[in-house]
């Protein structure tokens, strides 16, 4: 009979030196990526509905500025003249009328939303949506026609 624990250490032997000849070198890799300030802005209209001149009040309603900008990028949001390309003279058209309104970055209606200086909403990107309202308020008692007026206002985001 042979007995099997005769082949067994020299195999033995051989793993270990195989073990004690085995050798690493190491190194690192450097993985790198640059991140770059960006941002997207979207809207949602300043839909006033319907004005009666003959009431005698104001007519108010709001829209949106959405904002998207990588975590950490300051911005800020400009909002122009629209087609009187004078933020202190907006109006919508109904050639040949114009219905005056304006546009607030504040509830209270106090602080025009412009493209200079105070006028401007500033933030900071958090890397999600950050909604900005816009409020706007339509004038009492113009003198105007019937029909449907619009603007078309430029939203201009800044951002570094």
């Amino acid at each position: 009979m042979k007995h099997p624990g005769k082949f067994l250490f020299p195999a033995a032997l051989m793993a270990l030196h195989g073990v004690a000849g085995s050798a690493t070198a190491t190194d690192t890799l450097l993985v790198t990526a640059t991140v770059s300030a960006a941002c997207v802005v979207s809207t949602s209209p300043v839909a006033f509905g319907v004005y009666n001149p003959t009431a005698g009040t104001v007519l108010d309603g709001t829209g949106t500025v959405s904002v998207t900008c990588t975590n950490g990028t300051s911005y800020t949001v400009a909002l122009d003249g629209g087609g009187q390309a004078d933020v202190a003279a907006r109006a919508m058209s109904n050639v040949p009328d114009l219905l005056t309104y304006q546009l607030y970055s504040d509830a209270a209606r106090t602080t025009v939303w412009g493209t200079t200086g105070g006028e401007l909403v500033s933030d900071t990107g958090t890397g999600l949506q950050i909604d900005h309202t816009v409020y706007g308020r339509v004038a009492a008692s113009q003198n105007v026609a019937v029909g449907s007026y619009t603007d078309t206002v430029n939203v201009t985001v800044t951002y570094n």
